[in-house]
């Protein structure tokens, strides 16, 4: 038994357990909790700062709430580690984000206590809001309903917009601000400062902590006092804060701020919040990294670290440390190259600043780096705007958060033909953090835009001139997907230079079967055609490098001169390469059958991009073994 050398920790199950527990243990349960997250997550890495900093808050709520009568929802998700252990999990914590194993991210399948998937930001006041408002027309008055956002997420248009709507329903929800003030980067933007000056007012946080003492009465005074307070709420507020409280403006009742690490007080405020009805929002103040110093002192390395020494907490180098760079950082130093060249040029990203190595481009040109904060849809607005002006926008965005900024990309940039560059990272499988996060949708659902160029370097030296090609041309948005993690090329600060748009290249030619593939499934395509050679075949390969504007004639040319086509692509099966192949296929002289490998019709899980890339048959030997199915 893992938890075998904790003494509170072993003895829980459920959050059934955790309410035998007498509010004075809480804290030293507390430490265990913590302690066995980092243990685990040391071996096993994870998302590590954002977990640490939210164990208190995971203890109180499932100590004072029914759980899972009551509806907890936490935002994003990567913050739920403590959650996800104390609900029946602890055993199987080891095998978190591990093929086969359980989810980063709350995921409902997985159990009745995750009452709301979440992997991307800003969704779970919207969620809650909801469930909330079908218990009110079901008849339930007296069900919970609690969100837990954090990591900046509050700052993301669909939270002002529940926000917004909460209220107006009458719902009985909680909100529970883990105010920890950063997303993954250093939060920016208004409402990061806003809740600072919250934070900061020592006014509002003297009459604050008179209130909740006053509200340590026996229970009839205290909620005599708590009926009484609420009212007097919006006139202190605006007094002590020489304006609205905005979370007031929208209808909340506000409580807070709060010391969110302080696990019995936690406990008391949310008992005294419960009997509460309507919009309520409690303001936590945590430290992402709580109780691992390295992990505090540097919050956005240890977001999610990689192993390191549970002891020290010092990061053990990779070891593919010293290989060829990661196609993010190929990314951030040619963006540089091309802004020290050109004034207009300007990098945006939405709180991934980091992620994309856009803070390469920060430390020389801060003004041309720019973080719009969880924000996709208005990143690309943004850039369409600057793109308007002139500028020359390279907007880097992953790509399963592109997703959320679709109509922006149809309607301010594709309609109107203007120019920004989406650097399109993490594209494809990307392991461990799963379905949320695969960026298998971009191919298809881009390619249904019009006056979109699309394009998928095989390499770092092809995203360098794909970056280069985009740049000088300057007729129509122009998309540039790569994956995640490291490429091939150790030599590869090479010239820039300009690729001809829609044009493809053959990598070998040989007879028979052609395989047709794009972007870095290539490079499996290649190292599966050794095995093809060992077995006596000699397929053509095609490097397509554009999926609009398609190498039709190149296509035209294969279907003409081989009995069997291919494509190979990591993006779902539906919309990508193969549909737009067997299109031209379709409607040529010469109709050939063609044969995908592509990732299948469903939502991958999570794992290993080993295991990913078997499971999806896109491993090189994959490849080989539906080559040879297919050989007469």
């Amino acid at each position: 038994m893992r938890t075998s050398k904790y003494h509170y920790l072993s003895q829980i199950n459920s959050p059934a357990d955790l309410r035998k527990l007498q509010v004075s243990e809480l804290p030293k349960l507390c430490e265990e909790l913590r302690d066995y997250i980092i243990t685990e997550t040391a071996e096993n890495p994870g998302h590590l700062g954002s977990s640490l900093g939210a164990v208190e808050l995971a203890v109180a709520i499932h100590y004072v709430f029914d759980t899972p009568s009551d509806k907890l929802v936490w935002d994003v998700g990567h913050q739920a580690y403590a959650h996800k252990i104390l609900t029946g999990r602890k055993e199987q914590f080891h095998t978190n984000r591990k093929y086969h194993g359980i989810s980063g991210f709350p995921k409902m399948s997985e159990s009745e206590y995750d009452a709301f998937g979440t992997g991307h930001s800003s969704t779970s006041i919207s969620a809650v809001l909801g469930m909330a408002v079908a218990g009110k027309l079901s008849g339930d008055e007296e069900s919970n309903y609690i969100a837990v956002i954090g990591d900046g997420s509050i700052g993301g248009g669909m939270a002002f917009e529940a926000l917004n709507h909460a209220a107006e329903t009458k719902a009985n929800v909680l909100i529970i601000l883990n105010d920890n003030k950063i997303a993954i980067d250093k939060n920016v933007g208004a409402m990061s400062r806003y809740l600072l000056h919250i934070t900061a007012s020592p006014g509002y946080n003297r009459a604050k902590n008179r209130l909740w003492n006053f509200l340590s009465a026996s229970k009839p005074v205290r909620n005599r006092l708590l009926r009484f307070f609420s009212k007097m709420g919006n006139a202190i507020k605006g007094t002590i804060l020489r304006g609205s409280n905005l979370f007031q403006a929208l209808g909340f009742r506000y409580f807070g701020p709060v010391d969110g690490h302080n696990v019995e007080y936690l406990v008391k405020v949310l008992r005294d919040l419960k009997p509460i009805k309507g919009a309520r929002l409690l303001h936590a103040i945590t430290v992402k990294g709580k109780g691992l110093p390295a992990a505090e002192q540097n919050q956005t390395t240890y977001h999610a670290p990689g192993k390191f020494d549970p002891d020290t907490g010092k990061r053990i180098a990779s070891s593919e440390d010293g290989q060829a760079p990661k196609y993010q950082d190929v990314f951030g130093e040619t963006i540089l190259e091309l802004a020290q060249q050109d004034e207009r040029v300007v990098g945006i990203t939405p709180a991934m600043a980091t992620g994309c190595s856009l803070t390469i481009l920060a430390k020389e040109f801060p003004d041309r780096a720019i973080d719009v904060g969880i924000a996709e849809q208005h990143a690309v607005t943004f850039a369409a705007g600057l793109a308007a002006q002139g500028m020359v926008p390279f907007c880097n965005i992953y790509s399963s958060f592109l997703q959320r900024a679709y109509d922006q990309i149809i309607h301010d940039v594709a309609l109107q033909k203007l120019p920004v560059i989406f650097c399109i990272d993490r594209a494809g499988l990307v392991g461990e953090d799963g379905a949320t996060h695969h960026g298998v949708f971009d191919l298809a659902f881009l390619r249904s835009v019009p006056n979109i160029i699309i394009s998928s370097p095989m390499d770092e030296v092809e995203l360098r001139d794909l970056m280069y090609t985009a740049y000088g041309y300057r007729e129509l948005p122009f998309a540039i997907r790569y994956p995640r993690g490291r490429g091939v090329c150790a030599d590869w600060r090479q010239p820039m230079k300009q690729m001809m748009i829609g044009k493809g290249r053959v990598l070998q030619k040989g007879e028979k079967m052609a395989v047709l593939s794009i972007g870095k499934m290539g490079q499996h395509v290649q190292q599966a055609l050794v095995l093809m050679r060992e077995a006596g075949l000699n397929p053509t390969h095609v490097d397509m490098r554009f999926l609009a504007p398609l190498d039709t004639q190149l296509v035209q040319e294969m279907a003409a001169t081989h009995e069997i086509l291919f494509t190979v692509e990591d993006g779902v099966v539906h919309g990508g390469l193969f549909s737009a192949v067997s299109e031209v296929v379709a409607q040529s002289q010469s109709p050939v059958p063609v044969i995908p490998i592509a990732v299948p019709a469903r939502f991958v899980d999570h794992g290993d991009m080993t295991s990913l890339y078997e499971e999806c048959g896109l491993s090189p030997e994959k490849i080989a073994q539906t080559l040879l199915q297919y050989n007469n």
